[in-house]
């Protein structure tokens, strides 16, 4: 049975709060359902679908299958983070009926949502789903309706808020959730957040041509290593991917053995979240698994995930014996994606969070996401201890940081 079934099956769906939103400057009447229940959560995946592709700067982890999934495994009463970086996992107490999924419709037409859920840390805190597992979190505005939708989604969330701080995490230059920041009514900060590192979608040769020469020839030859040991690439699609997934996995815990592997990675529910979520977004051209095979054999193992404009690389395993090869994995990986990638149309080839040395060798733009913290005015003392405690760990973190001797550059790294 999956998570969140018998939550459905010993609880019906609560009736969805509604509340009339007026916006004047256009005289559009705006409707706002505050979704608390799993089983409508489910029940908004058409219309989450219709709003996801209408919003240009929606990223892959704004799609309701990653974070109706992610709900299904960290949300209900379970961890809400997990961990990357080797952060351990946090828990949220009495997770149940804390969600909080916002959608403002025009006209009977979904605008404008935000998919969040109530927290304690120790104070009231809203925060997005998708946890610390998901590299971009943002809301969604309809782009045709953005300059109305995002005042209207502000107030809604103000409402929804209540005694809680909105805190929005790894939120990308650019997002929808800055024009929501903008138009807020009350107390706010802009704090950065991770770092990312992105290149143009563009096919092998174009990411060649922005390397210097001698670099150029270096990835070349390893190319041309590649080939000579015959490793052949396939899509897998369908009702193979649930398998494919966990080839990857263990390829995945495989490569990392003995080394500094993320945790969470090594979980069972994040296997469960991984393949639930990628199976549903492969069918709807949000994710693609890619395998790599020698000698009939799966050697590697990829998981991208898309959005309309962005496509990154998510997660990979691979055998250790292409090490042992000399086959360089990054550049194996980079190939097989920049193709595809660069014909589908999209702009941006994400190696999304993470300053690793291998990325650099590609001469990647670094990107920084931001931290938005939103609250009414009788709670702009809590803010301001969220926003102390985030600068006193940040300060915190550069400092160990600094402590610590500078590891070698490992080969390949760690996609999430």
């Amino acid at each position: 049975m999956a998570p969140g079934s018998r939550t459905r099956s010993a609880a019906p769906p609560r009736v969805p709060v509604s509340a009339l939103l007026t916006a004047a400057r256009s005289g559009a009447v705006f409707t706002t359902e505050v979704c608390r229940d799993t089983g409508r959560f489910a029940e908004l995946a058409p219309e989450w679908g219709t709003l996801y592709r209408r919003c240009r700067t929606a990223t892959p982890f704004q799609s309701h299958a990653w974070l109706y999934s992610w709900w299904l495994s960290y949300g209900q009463g379970c961890g809400a983070g997990g961990a990357r970086g080797g952060r351990a996992a946090r828990r949220v107490r009495g997770g149940r009926g804390r969600l909080r999924v916002v959608v403002v419709r025009r006209s009977g037409e979904p605008v404008a949502a935000a998919a969040l859920m109530l927290t304690h840390r120790p104070l009231p805190v809203l925060v997005h789903l998708g946890g610390p597992i998901s590299d971009f979190s943002d809301v969604l505005l309809d782009d045709e309706h953005a300059g109305t939708a995002a005042p209207a989604l502000a107030g809604a969330l103000a409402e929804v808020a209540r005694t809680a701080v909105i805190d929005l995490r790894e939120v990308r230059p650019g997002a929808a959730a800055e024009r929501v920041y903008d138009c807020w009514h009350g107390p706010r900060r802009r704090l950065t957040d991770s770092a990312c590192l992105e290149l143009p979608a563009v096919p092998m040769d174009g990411l060649l041509a922005r390397l210097p020469a001698a670099r150029a020839q270096r990835v070349r030859a390893k190319l041309r290593k590649l080939d000579a040991l015959g490793i052949e690439e396939r899509m897998v699609e369908g009702a193979e991917i649930p398998a494919a997934v966990e080839r990857l996995l263990a390829l995945h815990r495989l490569q990392w053995q003995g080394r500094g592997v993320t945790p969470e990675h090594l979980s069972g529910r994040f296997a469960e979240h991984l393949t639930r979520a990628v199976r549903a977004m492969a069918d709807s051209g949000d994710a693609r698994v890619t395998e790599f095979t020698l000698a009939g054999a799966v050697v590697a193992a990829d998981v991208t995930l898309m959005s309309g404009q962005l496509a990154g690389g998510y997660l990979y395993g691979a055998d250790p014996e292409l090490r042992a090869r000399k086959a360089d994995v990054a550049t194996m990986l980079l190939r097989g994606g920049a193709g595809w990638i660069g014909a589908s149309g999209r702009s941006t080839l994400s190696m999304l969070r993470g300053n690793e040395p291998y990325k650099h060798h590609w001469r990647p733009e670094t990107v920084t996401n931001q931290r938005l913290l939103l609250a009414r005015s009788a709670l702009s003392p809590s803010l301001h201890l969220l926003v102390a405690r985030a600068v006193g760990r940040g300060r915190a973190a550069d400092l160990v940081k600094r402590a610590r001797p500078r590891p070698r550059a490992r080969r390949g790294g760690d996609k999430g």
